[in-house]
């Protein structure tokens, strides 16, 4: 049985989508929609950066977002894909959204680029901080975070559960910082700061997440087929209604993506396809569940093998 698994932010490379915008026409048509919903030239970001704008979140978004669906499009062109489920990290649940026919992808480019300028002002540039926990259980920091909130009166709280062993925090600086070096004292084997521009999923982008749901208004949602396993509940959801309100509830509450996969492999999922920029999600795949079987198409190269790999699952 196979999933698709969808990427976030963090996945972007200069260069990214040029070579299957060349080889395919259903991929062409996708960066064009995207360049014409926008109003700017999202392509060429993705094509020629510079990396300092394309790591600027309002342009990472709709970047990574319309790469991933012009993979997905240049396979689906080569042959049947039918997944019994998709999923995504965060931004990626746009993605998958896309792919399961529950948003239009017009739609969807232009609600996440303003999803990445609401999330970059929900903050002061400097006043929040992420950073990635390696070698201790989740349970342990979510409680360290909580102790520290409590010690410090600042926010701090897991943002990404990406494995067993892998846990981002997320908060203000000041508290972000406390809980690094506290994380030493409970056994983490290494703290590493990570180079974002906002503290992602936490409390401190309330702001960002009510201006998310004015920006859906309008915005027709459909059933998604197949179900998206959802950020939020870590289950799958084929209920149009709740997509909005999952969608906000996503920006403040953290990436359950461990529990994702864990509910994917319980519903029977062997064979999980990441369809966009790098493998992050597939190195995370293999410190969650070393049995799955994991591929990626990242690249216009990639195809022939990736169709293999689907007619495997």
């Amino acid at each position: 049985m196979l999933a698709l698994l969808f990427p976030g932010q963090g996945s972007q490379e200069v260069g990214m989508g040029r070579d299957v915008f060349e080889s395919s026409p259903a991929a062409r048509e996708v960066f064009v929609a995207a360049d014409r919903a926008l109003g700017f030239d999202v392509s060429k970001y993705c094509f020629e950066g510079p990396e300092e704008d394309l790591r600027r979140t309002e342009i990472q978004q709709p970047a990574l977002l319309t790469t991933s669906i012009a993979l997905l499009r240049a396979l689906e062109d080569s042959g049947s894909v039918k997944p019994a489920f998709v999923a995504g990290h965060s931004l990626g649940e746009y993605s998958a959204l896309v792919a399961s026919g529950a948003m239009a992808f017009e739609d969807a480019v232009r609600v996440v680029n303003a999803r990445g300028r609401f999330m970059q002002e929900a903050v002061a540039e400097g006043s929040g901080a992420m950073a990635a926990v390696l070698g201790c259980s989740a349970e342990a920091v979510a409680d360290l975070c909580c102790e520290v909130a409590a010690s410090t009166g600042e926010i701090v709280s897991p943002a990404n559960y990406n494995s067993p062993q892998q846990t981002v925090i997320a908060g203000t600086r000041e508290a972000v910082a406390v809980a690094r070096e506290r994380a030493q004292e409970i056994g983490a084997k290494k703290v590493v700061e990570l180079a974002v521009s906002a503290p992602f999923h936490c409390a401190l982008m309330a702001p960002a997440a009510e201006q998310l749901r004015g920006a859906m208004d309008g915005v027709a949602f459909q059933a998604p087929s197949p179900p998206v396993v959802t950020n939020v509940d870590a289950a799958p959801n084929s209920d149009p209604h709740r997509i909005p309100g999952l969608l906000v509830s996503q920006v403040t509450e953290s990436v359950r993506f461990t529990e994702m996969i864990e509910c994917l492999r319980g519903k029977g999922v062997t064979h999980f396809l990441e369809v966009g920029a790098g493998r992050v999600l597939n190195g995370l795949l293999a410190r969650i569940d070393r049995r799955s079987q994991r591929e990626s198409l990242s690249h216009a190269a990639d195809l022939d093998r990736v169709r293999e790999f689907i007619a495997e699952a």
